[in-house]
């Protein structure tokens, strides 16, 4: 396999780039530039970070309750017990959304493999 077939339009990737990483790099200094000065603890970041979560909560639950694409091909009950897996499991963990996110994974890969 050549170079140009593996990475294939470089004008493509190009485009992807700038309109992709580029604004949202901006954005992103942009807030550090802004709050690098305020307290962590201040009622501002804690709203922040409320409303945050419950967009975050609010998406999972509507992937969950009505699944796109091929998540719609997972049993109900299936994408429930993942989601519950990884609720005790980010309790468990001293709250590690890394951990829960991962044993959700795999409980849904793992049940999509032994149901076939």
């Amino acid at each position: 396999m050549s170079y140009a077939q593996l990475i294939g339009d470089w004008q493509a990737l190009v485009v992807l780039f700038v309109a992709g990483v580029v604004p949202n790099q901006i954005w992103r200094m942009l807030g550090l530039w802004f709050g690098g000065g305020i307290d962590e603890g201040s009622e501002l970041l804690v709203w922040v970070r409320a409303v945050a979560t419950a967009i975050l909560a609010g998406v999972i639950a509507q992937i969950v309750v009505e699944p796109p694409g091929a998540l719609a091909s997972v049993p109900d009950t299936l994408r429930y017990g993942a989601v519950a897996a990884g609720l005790v499991v980010f309790l468990l963990t001293r709250r590690s959304i890394f951990a829960g996110v991962v044993t959700g994974e795999v409980f849904m890969l793992a049940g999509k493999w032994w149901l076939g």
